[in-house]
C-alpha cells in the first residue's frame, strides 16, 4: 500500500463523549463490519475487553485498519478517563491526524483540553467533531465557541446541523451541498438554510485565502473564489497547523460520519505528507524506499499470543524473517510475525510498509516507547512522555504462597501500562502500587484477578515519617560486662546537634588525646547507624542531625568492636532523651487543574488537610492552584477531587520536603506505634 492512500487518524477528548461510538460508526459506514456495533451492547469492535464491557467505557487503546475507497483507515479509539491518559498518549504517537471529539452540550471539557496540549506539543493535524447535537440542551454555536477558546487554528466547517437538540435532523455537508440525515440517508436541503450555507462555504473559502497569498488577493480583489480552488490549499494549511475542520452530528444516528470519512481522504495529511525525521543530525524522508524505521507506541500481553507490540511504520518497510535492531535496548529482533489488527481480531499479513501500523508478536525484549530500525542508526526516537502517578495503594495477598505469581502478573501489566508502577519498600515492609488515580488501580487489579489468577486486598500505605532533634544533647553511654576471663568494655561520649531540613545524617570524630583508640572509632559509627533507622519516638529513622563522638574510655584487655558498637547505641538513647525530640512528615507539592466555579471548594478542602496555598494562575479555562500538603491528608484525593468538580478537575502531586508535626497529631502517630509494639 502506498503511503499517499493511508490515513492514520486517533479519536480523543474528554470521557462520554462518544469517541467509540463514533469509531464504530466509522467501521460500519465504511464495510468493514457487518453490524453497527455499540458500546451500550458490548457489541463494540473497540470495547472488546472484558472489563470495558463491563464497566460500559473504553480503557484501552484500540486500533483498527480497514480500506475504504483504495484507502487504507488506521483507526486509533482511545479512553477519555483522566486515569488511562497515558493510553491516549501513547496514540498520538502512532496518528497523522488527530479528531477532537466534543460534546455538544457540555462544548470542551478538561480532558479535551489535557489531550489537546499533548497533540499539539507534537504537532500533529487536528480536526473537530461535535457530536451528540440530538442531545437536550445541544448548542452548536456555543460549543464551536469553546472550541475557539482553546485553539489559535482557523476553524473550518465542513458540516453543519439542521436543527439541533429534538429538532436536529440532519446536516449540511458544505462541499457536497447535500444534507444528510439518519443512517447518511441523503435528503432535500431545507431552503432556510441558505444563509448559514453560504456563510459556512465563506468561512471556508476565508480560510483558504488566509493560508495562501494568490488565494487572497483574488478574494481581496472581489473576484469568485471556487471551493474546489480552496481544497489543496485548506489541505497544506491542516497539515502545518494553520486550520481545523469541524464536523457535526449524532453518531448513534448514524449522522455526520460518512461526511468526515470522505473529508479525511480528501483533506487529512497521508503519511509522506508528514515532516521529514531526523535521527542522528539526519533528515530520513518518509518513504518505503528510505532506511527502516518504527516505533512501538503499544505493548500487550494476550493470552495465545504473547506480548504482543503495536508498531508504527515511520519510513521503510519490513518482512516476516527481517531482522531489526532494537536501539534503546542493543539487541537483534527477528521478525517471525506480522499481525494487521482489527479490534480483537488479527490478520498475518508478509509486511508493512512506510505509514502502516501493525503488530509485531513474541520479540525477545522490545516494549513500548522502543526504537526499530535496519539501518545503522545509534540515537533512538525520544521516549514517551507518560503522566507520573499521583496515587498509591499497598497490596496483602488474600492466599499465602500467592507472591510468586502478583509479581509475575504485575510486571506483566507493568509492561502493558507504563503509568502503572510497583516496588516492594523495604522501609515500611509494604508492596506499593502506584497510578494514575482509584479507577487506574482498581482495573489493574481486576485484570491480576482474571489474567493470573490471583486476589489482593488494599490498604492504606504507611507514611515515611522521620524522627529528629532540636536541641543539642550529651550523653555517655557505657557498656561494661565481666562473665570470667575477658569481659567487654566499651565506653564513648556523643554529642547529637540539630542539622537543616534535608540534609541527613553526618558523624564526625572529636576525639583527642586517645581516649578511644582510632581502631574503635568505625564501631561507634556502626553502633549508631545501625541504631538510626529504629527511631525513639515512634520507631523511625532518624535524620537531619549531626552525630559527634567527643570522648571516652578504653580496657586494654577488655575492649571490643562490638562493646563499642552497643556503648554507641547506648549513648545515642540517652541522647534522644535530652533532644527534645520531634516527628517529621512528608509534605508533597500539589498542584490541582480546576475550573474557576469550583476554586472556593477546592482551596476550603486543602486548607483542612493541613495544606497551605502558595499561589494560583490561569490556564485557559482552569485555574491552577498550587499547594503544599502533608502525605499523611492526600489519601484518595483523587475520589474527593472528582467529587467536589463532577469528574472535571485534576492533580499532579511529587514529594517536596519534610516538616514538623503538629503535637497533636504526634501523639497518635505515638499512641498508635505503642499499641502495634504492644500487640506483637
Amino acid at each position: 500500500m502506498s503511503a499517499k492512500s493511508i490515513r492514520n487518524i486517533g479519536f480523543f477528548g474528554h470521557a462520554s463523549v462518544g469517541k467509540t461510538t463514533i469509531s464504530d460508526a466509522v467501521i460500519f459506514l465504511a464495510g468493514a463490519n457487518s453490524r453497527f456495533g455499540k458500546v451500550s451492547d458490548k457489541t463494540s469492535v473497540f470495547d472488546f475487553d472484558p472489563e470495558e464491557a463491563e464497566r460500559i467505557c473504553s480503557l484501552n487503546l484500540t486500533l483498527a485498519s480497514f480500506e475504504y475507497k483504495n484507502t487504507l483507515f488506521n483507526i486509533i479509539d482511545t479512553p477519555g478517563y483522566s486515569d488511562f491518559l497515558g493510553e491516549a498518549i501513547s496514540g498520538v504517537e502512532a496518528i497523522d491526524c488527530a479528531i477532537i471529539v466534543v460534546d455538544a452540550v457540555a462544548g470542551v471539557e478538561v480532558g479535551t483540553e489535557r489531550i489537546l496540549s499533548v497533540i499539539e506539543k507534537h504537532n500533529k493535524p487536528v480536526a473537530f467533531f461535535l457530536n451528540k447535537m440530538k442531545k437536550e440542551n445541544a448548542d452548536f454555536q456555543k460549543a464551536v465557541a469553546s472550541i475557539s477558546e482553546i485553539t489559535k487554528k482557523n476553524i473550518v466547517p465542513i458540516t453543519i446541523p439542521v436543527g439541533e437538540a429534538q429538532k436536529f435532523s440532519g446536516v449540511i455537508d458544505i462541499l457536497k451541498e447535500k444534507k444528510y440525515g439518519a443512517e447518511e440517508k441523503e435528503e432535500s436541503v431545507p431552503a432556510d438554510l441558505k444563509a448559514s450555507i453560504d456563510k459556512a462555504r465563506d468561512k471556508i473559502i476565508e480560510a483558504a485565502a488566509d493560508a495562501d497569498d494568490a488565494l487572497m488577493n483574488k478574494y481581496l480583489e472581489g473576484n469568485k473564489v471556487e471551493l474546489p480552488e480552496c481544497i489543496p490549499v485548506l489541505k497544506k494549511a491542516i497539515s502545518q497547523g494553520r486550520s481545523a475542520l469541524l464536523f457535526c452530528g449524532e453518531a448513534l444516528d448514524l449522522t455526520g460520519v460518512k461526511s468526515m470519512i470522505e473529508a479525511a481522504v480528501e483533506f487529512l495529511p497521508a503519511p509522506d505528507e508528514m515532516p521529514d525525521l531526523e535521527l542522528n543530525g539526519t533528515k530520513i524522508k518518509r518513504s518505503a524506499d528510505s532506511p527502516f524505521l518504527g516505533y512501538v507506541f503499544k505493548t500487550a500481553v494476550e493470552q495465545h499470543l504473547g506480548e504482543l507490540c503495536l508498531v508504527r511504520v515511520l519510513s521503510g518497510k519490513i518482512e516476516s524473517g527481517s531482522v531489526l535492531k532494537n536501539i534503546n535496548r542493543g539487541n537483534d529482533e527477528k521478525i517471525n510475525q506480522i499481525l494487521l489488527i482489527k479490534g480483537k481480531d488479527r490478520k498475518e499479513t508478509n509486511n508493512l510498509t512506510c505509514g502502516m501500523i501493525g503488530g509485531l508478536v513474541k520479540l525477545k525484549d522490545t516494549h513500548t516507547s522502543d526504537t526499530l530500525t535496519s539501518g545503522k542508526f545509534s540515537k533512538a526516537l525520544p521516549a514517551i512522555e507518560f503522566p507520573k502517578p499521583s496515587i498509591s495503594m499497598a497490596i496483602v495477598p488474600k492466599a499465602k504462597g500467592d507472591e510468586e505469581k502478583i509479581s509475575t502478573g504485575l510486571n506483566r501489566l507493568r509492561d502493558e501500562d507504563p503509568t502503572f508502577r510497583f516496588a516492594f519498600d523495604p522501609e515500611i515492609k509494604q508492596l506499593i502500587i502506584s497510578g494514575i488515580g482509584e479507577l487506574h488501580l482498581d482495573v489493574i487489579l481486576s485484570r491480576l484477578k482474571r489474567k493470573y489468577g490471583v486476589s489482593v486486598d488494599l490498604t492504606k500505605p504507611k507514611i515515611k515519617y522521620r524522627e529528629t532533634f532540636t536541641k543539642k544533647a550529651e550523653a555517655q553511654g557505657k557498656y561494661k560486662k565481666q562473665t570470667g576471663g575477658h569481659g567487654q568494655y566499651g565506653d564513648c561520649w556523643l554529642r547529637v546537634e540539630p542539622k537543616e531540613r534535608s540534609s541527613g545524617f553526618e558523624f564526625e570524630n572529636a576525639v583527642v588525646g586517645g581516649s578511644i583508640p582510632s581502631r574503635f572509632i568505625p564501631s561507634v559509627e556502626k553502633g549508631v547507624k545501625e541504631a538510626i533507622p529504629n527511631g525513639y519516638l515512634a520507631g523511625y529513622p532518624l535524620t537531619d542531625i549531626i552525630i559527634t563522638v567527643f570522648d571516652g574510655s578504653y580496657h586494654d584487655v577488655d575492649s571490643s568492636d562490638i562493646a563499642f558498637k552497643i556503648a554507641a547505641s547506648m549513648a545515642l538513647k540517652s541522647c534522644a532523651e535530652k533532644g527534645n525530640m520531634v516527628l517529621l512528615e512528608p509534605i508533597h507539592e500539589v498542584e490541582v487543574y480546576v475550573p474557576e466555579e469550583f476554586m472556593g471548594d477546592v482551596i476550603g478542602d486543602i486548607n483542612s488537610r493541613r495544606g497551605k496555598i502558595m499561589g494560583m494562575e490561569s490556564l485557559g479555562k482552569f485555574q491552577v492552584v498550587k499547594a503544599i500538603a502533608p502525605e499523611a491528608e492526600m489519601f484518595k484525593y483523587s475520589t474527593s477531587l472528582r467529587s467536589m468538580t463532577q469528574g472535571r478537575g485534576y492533580f499532579n502531586m511529587k514529594f517536596h520536603h519534610y516538616e514538623e508535626v503538629p503535637k497533636e497529631t504526634t501523639q497518635k502517630i505515638i499512641a498508635e506505634y505503642q499499641r502495634e509494639k504492644e500487640s506483637q
